[in-house]
Parts: C-alpha cells; sequence; structure tokens
C-alpha cells in the first residue's frame, strides 16, 4: 500500500512538472508569433478547448454549469486575453511575474467580499510581494510600457477570480477552464481574419500554444493535483515563472536587468515560502456560495 503511494505521490509530481514546463512556453509562443494578441488569444484558446473537450469526452467527465463555474469561466478568459496582451505590451518577465502576484488579489477579495480575515502569514506574504514589485519597478519595468504593466496586473486579479471561484462547493475547475477557452476562443478568433501571415512556422507555433501551453498544461495540472501533496505541488509550480523569462532570453533575446531579477526572485520565492505554510497550516474553509 505504502509502495502504490509513493507511485501515485511519483506520478503527480511528475504531472505537475510536466503542467508547469507546459505553461512556461507561453511567453515564448506569443513573442514569436507576428499576429495581434486577440488573434493569438482567440486561435489558441480554440486549440485548448478541443484537447481539453477530447480529454473530458475521453475521461466521461461532465460539464458542470453553475454560477461559480460560469465566474470562472470569465476569470479564465480574463487571464488567457490579458495575460497574452501583457506579453505583446511588455517583457515576458513583468507579464509572468505580475501574474504571479495572483494569491495577494485573493487574499484581499476574499477579505473585502467575503469577510474572511487574513492571517498574519497573508499579511506577511501580501508584504513581501509588494516589496518585490516595487524593486521591479525601480528598473524592471522600464523595459516595457507602464499600460503592459497595468494589462498584465489584470491578469493576476483574474487569476486570483478563477482561485475564488475554485473555493466553492458548486464549482469545477475543468468546466470552467474548457468553458472559459471556449468562449474566448469563439469571441476573439475572427481577429485571425485580419492576419496576413499563416506560414507553416505560425500555424503550428499557434497549434502548439493551444494544445500544449493551455489544453496539456491543464490536463496535467489536473492529474497531479490530486495525487501531489501540497507543499510538493505549490514548489514544483513555482518553476513556471522561473522558467518563462529565460524561454525568452535564451530563444528571443530579450532580457531583465539584475534589479529587476532580484524582484523577480522576491516575488515568487515569497509565494513559494506562502504556499509551503498555508499547506502546512490550512486555514478552515471559507467557501463562496
Amino acid at each position: 500500500m505504502e509502495q502504490t503511494d509513493r507511485r501515485d505521490i511519483w506520478t503527480g509530481a511528475v504531472c505537475m512538472l510536466l503542467a508547469s514546463l507546459c505553461f512556461s512556453t507561453g511567453g515564448l509562443g506569443i513573442k514569436l508569433l507576428p499576429w495581434s494578441a486577440m488573434a493569438i488569444n482567440g486561435a489558441r484558446n480554440l486549440v485548448g478547448a478541443s484537447v481539453i473537450g477530447h480529454f473530458l469526452l475521453f475521461t466521461r467527465h461532465k460539464l458542470t454549469f453553475s454560477t461559480p463555474v460560469f465566474i470562472g469561466a470569465l476569470s479564465m478568459m480574463g487571464v488567457t486575453t490579458f495575460f497574452t496582451m501583457a506579453n505583446k505590451m511588455t517583457t515576458a518577465a513583468n507579464a509572468i511575474v505580475l501574474q504571479f502576484t495572483a494569491p495577494v488579489f485573493v487574499i484581499l477579495l476574499m477579505a473585502l467580499l467575503f469577510h474572511v480575515k487574513p492571517r498574519r502569514a497573508d499579511i506577511f506574504a501580501c508584504a513581501a510581494v509588494l516589496l518585490g514589485v516595487c524593486i521591479f519597478f525601480v528598473d524592471g519595468f522600464r523595459a516595457g510600457s507602464q499600460l503592459g504593466n497595468f494589462v498584465a496586473i489584470l491578469s493576476g486579479v483574474c487569476y486570483a477570480g478563477v482561485f475564488m471561484m475554485n473555493a466553492s462547493e458548486k464549482s469545477d475547475a475543468i468546466s470552467s477552464c474548457f468553458l472559459g477557452q471556449l468562449a474566448a476562443g469563439v469571441l476573439f478568433s475572427p481577429f485571425c481574419l485580419r492576419e496576413t501571415d499563416f506560414s507553416a512556422r505560425t500555424l503550428v507555433t499557434v497549434f502548439a500554444l493551444g494544445a500544449v501551453q493551455i489544453g496539456l498544461a491543464y490536463i496535467f495540472f489536473s492529474l497531479g493535483i490530486r495525487r501531489t501533496p501540497p507543499v510538493t505541488a505549490s514548489l514544483i509550480t513555482g518553476l513556471e515563472p522561473v522558467l518563462n523569462p529565460i524561454w525568452v532570453a535564451i530563444f528571443y533575446h530579450e532580457t531583465i536587468s539584475g534589479l529587476a531579477a532580484v524582484g523577480a526572485v522576491v516575488v515568487v520565492g515569497s509565494l513559494i515560502v506562502y504556499n509551503a505554510w498555508i499547506a502546512k497550516n490550512p486555514a478552515p474553509p471559507a467557501r463562496a456560495e
């Protein structure tokens, strides 16, 4: 029995690692594509929805339709849309680091909307993340437009909405993911008609973004999170904001300054430590109905 449990944990950790690797390719793929942000987002979401849809059929997972699911789907649309826009308007490092501030917005929104009092660790985590963002502001934001950085923060707010809606008993993460991607694909894919570059490289990159960075990533994540201890999961998922700008720096030659890197390490490191702490010290569940 113990050997089976260890095998399940190992399998879950591998799935979480694969999910992080898939997620981390987003910045590079978006940078390489000559299309507009809306066209990229529409096309990749259609492909991603197709991949997850086939997964749902294969596993016979029935879609859930509820208010939390629909709000989660809207949040998912916001995440993918704003993240794509941010990557076109600012550096990949800025976009992913600011999106990774989502837990701060979860804490703030839960306090404001559901009157969930933050714990001392929550406050320390918010302060540490804001410190990292301020360090990033000093130098890192000079590399990207202020509007792009603001859009990246909006992506983090929407990501917080995804986490909050998944806290409801009537929620279903994979349903929100599928419906959000399908809606974004239908809404934004007409922007592809304005594009002129439909070369093999462009089409392969778009397909890879949808199939790998969205579709497979969320499938691996859903499989891994069931088998992986929370501390392990939080540490592995912390690889995404680290690897994302690395791929862009290697293959797209976009880099950030040393001070900006320090700010990114403070943000990512603080959230990894915070996630590890709350995994060992869970608060009583607060469900949003």
